[in-house]
């Protein structure tokens, strides 16, 4: 594997709560580092996440993370979810976001239940000021209703556009309200041309890199295991679409992330 020490890195979207990595952490961890990886921002999916993910936080000083509920996890929202969410994030300064919240109509069709969940996890975002990370899957429209409806009134948390997947149009709306857009291993796919189009056209400040691990490993690692090392191999292929060196965009994409996240 390529070493790039002297580059720093952020993942700014991982999950490595997953047991596929229960074997072999260590050495995931030491992979990452080889790769120059000095910040990772950890997903939450749903609370019940929250211990394990918090544990790696103390196993991993490089590590900080998100509390918050998955569009498609719904059934996961109680009475008391948004009590437990706030009181995660109070508890320790690790918490640097809400989320991952938003919208999944590629999978589900229940937008109402979706944004039942979505609404107050955005205002706690306001509430204790934290940056949100937005799962939006062809579902840009509804969001963008949304976000604007609050940007209006003074509502709208600063945040992150995930594992973009939109086309240039729908990353120029989120721009304008002043989102961040990340990329994740599908920017390395080859037929993905929206998304290389995003890549080339994104603003320099504000764009971040991650790799949504263990899912959507870059080429050429598609069909295993993804892992946060691999965010080299997306900042690479962004390096290229944009006609930058890899350096310019490993420091423009950590400055975003340390920027948007508070991370030092």
């Amino acid at each position: 594997m390529l070493a790039l020490s002297s580059f720093a890195l952020v993942d700014s979207h991982c999950h490595l709560v997953f047991r596929n990595f229960n074997d072999d952490l260590d050495e995931v961890a030491k992979r990452w580092k080889q790769a120059g990886v000095t910040n990772l921002v950890h997903a939450c999916v749903e609370p019940s996440e929250i211990p394990s993910i918090r544990q790696l936080a103390d196993r991993f000083s490089e590590l900080r993370y998100a509390v918050g509920v998955h569009p498609l996890d719904t059934e996961h929202w109680g009475i008391d979810t948004l009590k437990v969410l706030r009181n995660a994030a109070l508890d320790d300064s690790r918490v640097v976001a809400i989320g991952e919240l938003g919208l999944d109509l590629f999978r589900e069709s229940n937008l109402e239940q979706q944004l039942s969940i979505l609404l107050p996890q955005l205002d706690l975002a306001v509430e204790l000021k934290l940056p949100v990370i937005v799962h939006c899957r062809d579902a840009a429209e509804p969001m963008l209703v949304e976000l604007r409806k609050r940007a209006e009134n003074g509502t709208c948390p600063k945040g992150v556009m995930h594992c973009w997947g939109g086309t240039p149009e729908e990353m120029k709306s989120f721009l304008e309200l002043g989102f961040f857009i990340s990329f994740s291993g599908t920017v390395t796919f080859p037929k993905a041309q929206a998304i290389h189009d995003c890549a080339r056209l994104v603003p320099e400040d504000k764009f971040l890199v991650e790799t949504d691990c263990p899912f959507l490993a870059p080429v050429p690692f598609r069909g295993k295991r993804n892992e946060p090392a691999h965010v080299h191999v997306v900042a690479s292929q962004i390096a290229e679409l944009r006609g930058q060196s890899l350096e310019s965009v490993a420091s423009s994409t950590t400055a975003n992330a340390k920027q948007l996240f508070g991370l030092h």
